[in-house]
């Protein structure tokens, strides 16, 4: 029984882990602290005789970990892309653009829900954090879609599933950050298959290979609203374009309106997809190109004083230690992991699975799913992704069609109740006379879109892998 227990640590110490994140305790310092009670016991256990398979000069190589985390090129994406979205929330970019994309469509048939989407692929695109375009998509739209007749699951379940494309679409956190862990991964599975010149994966080959399904999701969410709308007018009617815009302030031509909500974040996205698409920039040097240009759009809003630039420095530096600390923590967390035999004993179980990769795949799938339940995006991508991802690429797997897969799933699981982030996002800015069992009905359509989207990657990667190919 001991022998078993002991054999068994690896698997030991990440539920202890999940477990501590479960009872809220902070991130960084829960990975950090329980790896060193971990290897601590291992010390003892190693020195009293006992057989436990821990290896400690895994530990010797923390330094170089650290070393190699604050020298990372690509991590310096993370605090510009948040700069950019920061910058561009303060500076009242989305109103705008809410405003003339609803007085755009509002008098159709669901067109408020059209215009909101629309207006959550350009923001996914342009800041790239999930929480922020869902509580800004919230407070804007929400009262609106509401006063003019709209249900509130349909409203609600809008907002969530297309502040969540942030997570797909890029220039997104999530994909810088499990770009660089995957590569790291596809690094390793090729040494450990004997390949002594590696292949690289670039965050650059994962926003390319997140284009195709990101913009499928978001038509699939448009042709929703739309048959929901003709099937159901009650839920989503037309909206007087006239009473819009004089309950929203404007007056005149709409086209002006349009213009300026319009052309501003569409040049910024052109700018910073376009020179990575084009290969005039590296993801990190398109990141400086879209901070710069989010700071020129609050200028000419005239939005930008010092107080505000305060408050967007002091975010951005918020955001950016949490990922750092986090990261340092995964480290530890990764090397007593493996200091345990727990690289082996993932491969075991593996190998053991029925059906061979596939098999592999879709528990490592069903694993992220539900972990997406109780932990965010970056402690899943820093904890789980370098366990499961040296494995599974070793096993064949294509790293972007991987990184895409697992990007798609944890932006299901942030919908999924009772535990989704975008739904404690949501439900924080929400007025009281919308229950939560309205934002969870409303989400759960938007759930099996994207379920089928996970389903129309695994028959066709292509979806994925064809655009990186061709560019």
């Amino acid at each position: 029984m001991l022998a078993t227990l002991l054999e068994l640590m690896p698997l030991v110490l990440f539920a202890t882990i999940c477990g501590v994140l479960m009872l809220g305790y902070p991130v960084a310092l829960s990975l950090a602290g329980t790896a060193l009670i971990f290897a601590g016991l291992g010390f003892a256990l190693t020195h009293l005789g006992v057989p436990v398979p821990f290896e400690a000069g895994y530990l010797s190589a923390m330094p170089n970990r650290l070393y190699g985390i604050m020298t990372n090129q690509t991590l310096l994406a993370v605090p510009l892309f948040v700069l950019m979205g920061v910058l561009l929330e303060k500076s009242r970019v989305a109103e705008t653009l809410l405003d003339a994309m609803a007085l755009a469509f509002g008098s159709l048939r669901g067109g408020l829900g059209i215009a909101v989407v629309l207006v959550g692929m350009l923001l996914a695109a342009s800041t790239g954090i999930v929480g922020a375009t869902v509580v800004t998509m919230g407070l804007l739209s929400l009262p609106t879609m509401l006063k003019r007749g709209y249900s509130a699951s349909l409203a609600t379940g809008t907002i969530c599933a297309t502040g969540t494309l942030g997570q797909i679409i890029p220039p997104s956190i999530a994909l810088v950050l499990l770009g660089d862990v995957l590569s790291n991964a596809y690094q390793q599975a090729q040494l450990a298959m004997g390949v002594w010149s590696p292949r690289t994966l670039s965050v650059g080959d994962l926003f390319i290979g997140a284009l195709v399904p990101g913009v499928l999701l978001v038509a699939a969410y448009i042709v929703y609203v739309i048959l929901t709308a003709w099937l159901r007018p009650s839920v989503a009617p037309p909206v007087d374009r006239q009473a819009l815009m004089e309950e929203l302030g404007h007056s005149g031509s709409l086209w002006p309106l349009l213009l300026k909500g319009l052309l501003p974040p569409v040049l910024l996205i052109v700018a910073v997809l376009g020179s990575i698409l084009g290969g005039f920039a590296t993801p990190t040097e398109a990141s400086a190109v879209g901070a710069a240009g989010a700071f020129l759009l609050a200028l000419t809003n005239r939005r930008l004083n010092l107080r505000m630039l305060r408050e967007v420095v002091h975010s951005t530096a918020q955001v950016t230690s949490m990922v750092f600390l986090i990261l340092i923590g995964a480290a530890l967390f990764s090397l007593v992991f493996r200091a345990f035999g727990g690289e082996e004993l993932v491969i075991e179980l593996f190998e053991a699975l029925p059906g061979g990769v596939v098999g592999a795949t879709l528990v490592v799938m069903l694993v992220i799913f539900l972990l997406g339940f109780i932990l965010d995006f970056i402690e899943i991508t820093f904890v789980v992704v370098p366990i499961v991802g040296p494995v599974l690429l070793a096993m064949g797997l294509d790293p972007i069609w991987l990184g895409i897969m697992i990007a798609v799933n944890l932006q299901t699981s942030f919908l999924t109740p009772p535990f989704g982030f975008a739904l404690f996002y949501l439900r924080g800015v929400t007025p009281e006379s919308v229950p939560t069992s309205a934002i969870y009905r409303g989400v759960l359509p938007f759930i099996l879109i994207q379920l089928g989207m996970l389903g129309a990657l695994a028959l066709f990667p292509g979806l994925a892998t064809w655009l990186p190919g061709v560019l």
